[in-house]
């Protein structure tokens, strides 16, 4: 189970501006298959990119590859405690590429990774939560800003894909901190609401139905688009649960 990360600043930006955040799943035949977590900020980056960003950074457009990364920096690695060594090992899989342009207000984030296993999935907040990290062990090493603003905890998610059922499942690990959370932002609702978290899952098989009301099929009916509020994946991340059927 993988907990979920959110910032109070962010949260706070959030209400000035609206952002759209997109969950990509492709499954493979066997199980395997590729997991994209994209961020569009750039709204966020008009009304706010001097607190995201250093005051004289310019256009930054990287990739990070964190294997490379963590290898070429594994000297400085050893020295941090064990817990915290696993933590960033646990980044290996990843690969995220940043397009930052204060000039442009453009914000682009995109945290990709292949896994061997649906299993394997997590939370993406997480692993950017994890990515900041990395700045422990190189000052200048840019890392997502979603990451640095800071994190709480409030649910947690899996995922599992068994025969021919795929689910996601969100369960709150926190009672009183989601409660913390609905109460910030019963000023900002409406605002709030205006920002998306959409998934976009791909399977190798023909889909019999989806738990999600409002999911659109592709031509093929082996894909589907569920646009939601990013407002319920705040306040009400149970909503966010889904369960998918294969046809045989």
């Amino acid at each position: 189970m993988k907990k979920f990360y959110v910032s109070s600043l962010f949260i706070m930006l959030l209400t000035l501006c609206s952002c759209n955040f997109s969950e990509n799943i492709y499954i493979n035949e066997d199980g395997s298959g590729k997991m994209s977590f994209k961020f569009d900020g750039s709204q966020l980056m008009q009304m706010g990119g001097e607190t995201l960003t250093d005051s004289n950074e310019k256009v930054l457009d990287s990739t990070i590859i964190f294997k490379d990364f963590l290898e070429a920096k594994k000297d400085s690695i050893a020295t941090l405690p064990k817990s915290e060594q696993e933590k960033l090992k646990a980044l290996e899989r990843f690969k995220m590429h940043m397009l930052m342009d204060p000039n442009a207000n453009k914000m682009l984030i995109d945290v990709n990774t292949d896994f061997k296993d649906v299993n394997e999935l997590e939370d993406m907040f997480e692993v950017l939560n994890k990515a900041n990290e990395l700045k422990e062990t190189n000052k200048s090493q840019q890392t997502s800003p979603l990451a640095k603003m800071g994190a709480t905890e409030a649910s947690e998610v899996s995922y599992s894909y068994s025969g021919n059922v795929f689910k996601r499942i969100v369960t709150v690990a926190d009672q009183e901190l989601l409660e913390a959370t609905k109460d910030s932002l019963v000023d900002a609702e409406m605002i709030l609401a205006a920002s998306t978290y959409t998934l976009n899952y791909h399977f190798p098989k023909k889909i019999k139905s989806v738990s999600l009301e409002n999911a659109m099929f592709s031509e093929d009916h082996k894909s589907f688009t569920a646009e939601l509020s990013f407002k319920d994946y705040l306040t009400n991340p149970e909503s966010f649960n889904v369960e998918v059927i294969l046809e045989d």
